[in-house]
């Protein structure tokens, strides 16, 4: 059985930068912030830096406390919801900043995000194709 599936956005990551980066925008209350963020389909929740929260006036722990389990460790995280873009996809969703100043890495995760999507990938071209999860 075949099933055929369109996109409505493609868009071309690199393929020399270990793993899937795809550019974000996060906005909240008027302000907004830039950054890269790594696809991770492993990751239960959209993670970042706490920094980007910072940057748009988020006060990070009056976010809804979690703990994020990984092969690694534990660590705190605080939700908060904001709207959320990449790859010519918004979505209003809520994202986790960690608590800790140290933890610098942004991953894309799968509750409120990919969730949310139709996704195929191509990746030995570098090509990663998104629709919202409800368009034809």
């Amino acid at each position: 059985m075949s099933e055929a599936v369109t996109f409505q956005h493609v868009y071309s990551y690199s393929l020399e930068t270990p793993g899937i980066v795809v550019p974000i925008r996060l906005d909240f209350a008027g302000k907004f912030v830039t950054f890269k963020a790594r696809i991770d389909t492993g990751a239960s929740y959209s993670i970042f830096w706490r920094g980007h929260g910072e940057e748009m006036g988020l006060n990070i722990e009056d976010g809804t406390p979690d703990e994020v389990s990984t092969a690694m460790g534990n660590f705190r995280v605080y939700g908060h919801q904001l709207r959320l873009t990449t790859v010519g996809i918004s979505l209003d969703t809520t994202v986790y900043f960690a608590a800790h100043p140290q933890f610098n890495r942004n991953a894309l995760g799968r509750q409120g995000w990919l969730d949310r999507l139709k996704v195929g990938l191509v990746d030995y071209e570098g090509k990663l194709l998104v629709s919202h999860y409800d368009q034809a």
